[in-house]
């Protein structure tokens, strides 16, 4: 079957970047890898701290930004509007989510290390290049559902470094059970345990305050305890809607303006956002792997110089998920492992071919500028694009 399909490309600004352009705010709980990722050195400030994370998460640099236990946050902003396009994804968050069962069977979710985040927008409505408008919430998969608590309150209390730790022998893969308070709005009340294999401080360094408040939308926990000692903990993924939930090349990790609701659950009309607040959505231990945090390791616009040369337009059942896209001279294909490419030019001569053995490839083109045809071959089915390089 040969399936064509032409699709022209605009030329668009090469100064705006598909990437994280700043990061506004970091603003962790207390985690296991807080002062690790990224490290936090004796005397940093919280400004050193901001501009260590940017230099881990601005860009496609792809570092790993620890945001710790439920409530930890990060605001990030890019250069320019995110474009809300109906009916297309707008935007991606990159985390390290990883799944143990790639191929469920029907109705059992996928499962493995996923650390839901919660994830709001902001439109710059007033023009002045700061996070300073009203913030709306991503309705993902669970923000209907009885379980998922609105308005949940956090505070987690500096641990005394004096005080007399407390190990547990039927745990002996802790050296504090009782390390870190915490007490909610939902009169509850319990302790970050201290883990050995990461012995050091989990409260974040640079801050000087004795306690930490945070707020937001929590949760069901997604953790089950496989072993009955919590050797081994598993995470269910939530269908959608949460950052470090899916694996990167899933289309899960994905997101749709569409989905800002107010804070009273009624649907918003955004013509596209300019900045990005993530935060840990579960209150959750998982014994030897210690406090559920979410992870960010980047966030791509899907609109601009890097936009998708047709992902919805394709409706077979080989191409549904298939992602490509052209950027900077460099070509980007998702979700076509097992196929293999061709180059053409306008006048139908190969000018390169290769292989696509991965969930997510980059093919640098060094062509001068013209009309070029990129041809996708997958179990006989063949599928065209139309590209321009300027």
């Amino acid at each position: 079957m040969l399936l064509t399909i032409f699709i022209s490309i605009n030329h668009l600004d090469f100064a705006q970047s598909p990437y994280i352009y700043k990061v506004f705010e970091f603003c962790p709980a207390p985690g296991q890898f807080v002062n690790v990722y990224p490290k936090y050195n004796e005397g940093d400030t919280y400004e050193v701290m901001l501009g260590k994370v940017e230099n881990e998460i601005v860009g496609i640099k792809k570092g790993l930004v620890s945001l710790g236990a439920y409530g930890g946050y990060i605001v990030f902003g890019f250069d320019h509007l995110v474009e809300n396009i109906p009916g297309k994804y707008d935007f991606k968050i990159w985390g390290n989510a990883y799944y143990l069962n790639s191929n469920p069977p029907p109705g059992v979710l996928p499962y493995g290390s996923c650390e839901p985040g919660i994830v709001m927008v902001s439109y710059d409505a007033n023009g002045n290049g700061i996070p300073d408008d009203p913030w709306y919430e991503l309705a993902g998969s669970e923000y209907h559902k009885p379980q998922t608590i609105k308005n949940y309150e956090i505070t987690y209390y500096q641990p005394d470094s004096t005080k007399i730790l407390t190990p547990n022998p039927a745990l002996p893969f802790l050296s504090d059970t009782s390390y870190i308070r915490w007490t909610d709005n939902q009169e509850n009340s319990g302790f970050l345990a201290k883990n050995k294999s990461h012995n050091y401080s989990y409260y974040p360094l640079w801050i000087s305050e004795d306690s930490l408040v945070y707020e937001g939308t929590k949760l069901a926990n997604n953790g089950q305890n496989t072993d009955g000692i919590g050797h081994f903990y598993i995470q269910y993924a939530y269908p959608f809607g949460y950052a470090d939930n899916h694996p990167n090349e899933n289309i899960r990790s994905n997101f749709d303006i569409d989905r800002a609701v107010d804070v009273n659950g009624n649907k918003v009309n955004l013509p596209g956002i300019h900045f990005v607040k993530v935060y840990t959505g579960v209150n959750q231990y998982c014994g030897l792997w210690g406090e559920t945090s979410t992870e960010i390791v980047g966030a791509e616009d899907f609109h601009i110089q890097g936009v998708e040369i047709d992902v919805l337009a394709v409706k077979t059942e080989l191409f549904h998920e298939a992602r490509v896209y052209y950027s900077e001279r460099e070509l980007y294909i998702e979700n076509l492992e097992g196929s293999s490419g061709k180059i053409y030019n306008i006048n139908g001569q190969v000018l390169d071919s290769f292989n696509i053995n991965s969930g997510k490839e980059k093919y640098t083109i060094n062509l001068i500028s013209g009309v070029y045809f990129l041809t996708i071959e997958k179990q006989n089915n063949i599928q065209t694009y139309k590209f321009n390089v300027y």
